[in-house]
């Protein structure tokens, strides 16, 4: 764990545990590569401006993943947090100096079991921008597990699907992929597997699920993941378009850090 490339100590973390204004991404690297990683750092760089109205250079971002990557082997997940410690409760006017924290954590499997997610009527603040303020997902995603789901799927109040808990929702209806259109996070991996298989965008309620063939959830840790039930709503987890959008994945090189 570094900030700005030297160690971190608690000090240096309390503007983040006690006001929770940042930014960040999250990026799955293997064998030193990562899929998608100048939309990681371009997304940096975008959600800076909107914070922050501050400036964010991508190579030094870089240079510091760089840092703290090379002690690591294998399969495992880097978070780039940018945040100014300065910027407090009683300083959210002062100009902003970002600070860039990054931390490693170990990586899950990547192709996990199928989810099985309750619907929540919720919408992230700013659910354009990747931030740090977690509570809101956090207890709607505690609130599905404890009610025996693996994750909870945000929905608008007009039953609009969204997006879920820390990942992007996509639908097979009709044999053809469609992208919900409901404000939600644009994320890296839904990007790289829409680049290669573009589909639409659609409003799909949570009513409208019969029409659904089969349902996916996308990001940088778990890549393409099939959604098994929405509720009490079962649906295939074997149609033929999950296991291309996952072997797409799969089959892209990644950049090399």
């Amino acid at each position: 764990m570094e900030i700005d490339g030297a160690p971190a100590h608690p000090e240096d973390l309390a503007a983040l545990a006690l006001s929770n204004l940042g930014h960040f991404t999250s990026m799955r690297v293997a064998d030193g590569r990562v899929r998608g990683l100048d939309l990681h750092l371009a997304r940096l760089v975008r959600d800076c401006r909107a914070v922050f109205d501050a400036e964010l250079d991508p190579d030094r971002v870089l240079a510091l993943i760089r840092r703290v990557a090379a002690d690591r082997a294998g399969a495992f997940v880097v978070r780039v947090t940018v945040f100014d410690p300065a910027i407090g409760p009683t300083t959210v006017t002062a100009p902003a100096t970002p600070h860039i924290l990054v931390t490693t954590r170990p990586a899950g499997p990547e192709a996990p079991p199928p989810l099985r997610v309750l619907p929540s009527a919720y919408r992230r603040d700013l659910p354009e921008i990747k931030h740090v303020g977690l509570f809101g997902q956090l207890q709607q995603r505690r609130r599905a597990i404890l009610a025996g789901y693996h994750d909870a799927l945000f929905v608008e109040p007009n039953g609009r699907i969204a997006e879920g808990g820390t990942w992007n929702i996509g639908f097979v209806v009709n044999d053809h992929l469609v992208r919900p259109d409901a404000p939600c996070l644009r994320g890296v991996t839904a990007d790289l597997l829409y680049a290669r298989h573009p589909a639409p965008t659609r409003a799909l309620r949570v009513d409208e699920l019969p029409d659904v063939q089969a349902a996916f959830a996308t990001n940088a840790a778990i890549g393409v993941c099939p959604i098994a039930a929405v509720g009490e709503h079962e649906l295939r987890t074997d149609h033929p378009l999950l296991s291309t959008l996952a072997d797409t994945y799969r089959a892209l090189p990644g950049d090399p850090l």
